[in-house]
Parts: structure tokens; C-alpha cells; sequence
């Protein structure tokens, strides 16, 4: 169920978007983070119902968790807390057993990767609507515990056709 619900809250995101990156969005430390870029690159569009793969490079060991803001302002967390060693580490991982398919709405998906150094304390929770400044201040806040060399962020983006 939790596969399904996933996939499903994806591809709803990830639809209609055409990825871009953005090097330390918010407040984080900055630099940790390389890259993040969808498989087709930047300014991609994706057909409902095709998969969709997110590479994310980084300089050093640590957790990322991606969050997804769809086109309708639905945020979800796509996934959280997964170990990485420095490199690309492209998502969905083989051993997640998932595929990423983009589904409706249309429009412009962003996805915003949010990476620490050490074990977060507590797991991400993104869910609901975000207007205005409430998705940079959601993750920004999640991220401050952290020192700031300990931390990033970065968002891509794509559209769904």
C-alpha cells in the first residue's frame, strides 16, 4: 500500500514538470549537495504515465530526502532518510523496488532534495497545500537543527504533459 500511495502521490507530482536545478535554496549550508538533475535533464517534460528517475550527486556521505510540490501545491515526501555516499545516487534505487510514473496534475512538478550529514532525529513529515512562502519556510525549518556545514538543499524541476 505504502509502494502504491507512493507512486501514486509521485507520478500525480511528478506529471507534468520539466526539472531545473537550483544550488542551496533556503537557508542551508550549501555546497554539499552537486547536482540534481531528472533523467532527461533540465527543462524535461514527462507524458503521463511515463517513469521518471532523479539523479543526486553529493560531495559527502549523508541522508537525503526528497520532497515533491505538485502542481497543485500538494506537497508529499517522496522519500526520506536514505543513506547516500558521496556520488550520484539515482532515485528510485534498484533495491526500492519502486518505479517513479508521473501522473496528473499537469504543470510544473518541483522537487526539492533536502540532505544532512548526520542520522536526522526525526523523520520529514511534508504532506497538505503549501501557498506562499509556507513550502521554503516547511523546509528550511526541518533542515535548521543541523549546523550549517552539515546541511543543503537544492530543487529541480520538471513539467508533466
Amino acid at each position: 500500500m505504502r509502494t502504491a500511495l507512493l507512486l501514486g502521490t509521485l507520478a500525480v507530482g511528478l506529471t507534468s514538470c520539466t526539472l531545473t536545478s537550483r544550488s542551496n535554496v533556503g537557508s542551508a549550508g550549501g555546497n554539499l549537495i552537486v547536482d540534481v538533475q531528472p533523467d532527461r535533464g533540465e527543462g524535461s517534460n514527462y507524458l503521463v504515465g511515463e517513469s521518471v528517475r532523479i539523479g543526486v550527486t553529493t560531495r559527502a556521505a549523508g541522508y537525503v530526502t526528497l520532497v515533491a510540490l505538485q502542481p497543485n501545491g500538494y506537497a508529499s515526501t517522496i522519500t526520506r532518510n536514505v543513506y547516500v555516499n558521496p556520488g550520484t545516487t539515482v532515485f528510485p534505487r534498484p533495491q526500492d523496488g519502486e518505479t517513479y510514473t508521473v501522473a496528473p496534475p499537469r504543470g510544473l512538478q518541483r522537487v526539492r532534495v533536502l540532505f544532512t550529514r548526520v542520522r536526522p532525529a526525526a523523520a520529514p513529515v511534508f504532506g497538505g497545500v503549501y501557498t506562499g512562502d509556507r513550502w521554503n519556510t516547511s523546509t528550511n525549518d526541518y533542515l535548521r537543527p543541523y549546523a550549517p556545514a552539515d546541511r543543503d538543499i537544492q530543487e529541480t524541476y520538471f513539467y508533466i504533459r
